[in-house]
């Protein structure tokens, strides 16, 4: 078991020093601003959806090792899904963070290396920042969404 916390622990630090998708979007479609006032996170998020599919995803912003983290694996997971599919991975996030609901792994694949946050609440919000500001982009919200 401590073998498998050190590889999430590993992933969670290489996506914090090294984010994919870390940049403006140009062309984007969607976009949208989170902030996190309790850890100082601030990011950006931009989509292209072209259709029902989110095309693209891409970030940019300053934030904490497990905000980045988020960001960055979020854009992997969700490059290319269906409004639909993005919608389900985005619940199933959420639910495994916040503990409404057993945790889908399987089906979280990389993302599963969040589980361990739950059990620190405190950095629950700056694991799902991210990902509320995607639904906020999704939504076309102007106004920039605050884990508070």
């Amino acid at each position: 078991m401590s073998d498998l916390r050190e590889l999430y622990q590993e992933l969670i630090l290489d996506h914090g020093r090294e984010p994919r998708n870390f940049r403006r979007l140009e062309g984007a479609t969607h976009e949208a601003l989170g902030h996190n006032p309790l850890c100082g996170d601030r990011l950006q998020v931009f989509l292209l959806i072209e259709g029902e599919t989110v095309r693209e995803v891409a970030f940019v912003g300053t934030g904490c090792a497990i905000s980045t983290a988020s960001a960055s694996l979020m854009t992997e997971a969700l490059k290319g899904k269906s409004l639909a599919e993005a919608e389900t991975i985005f619940r199933r996030f959420h639910d495994m963070l916040t503990g409404e609901g057993a945790p889908d792994a399987a089906r979280l694949k990389k993302l599963a290396v969040f589980a361990g946050v739950r059990d620190f609440p405190i950095r629950v919000k700056c694991a799902t920042l991210p990902w509320h500001t995607f639904h906020a982009a999704l939504a076309r919200k102007s106004e920039a969404v605050s884990t508070e």
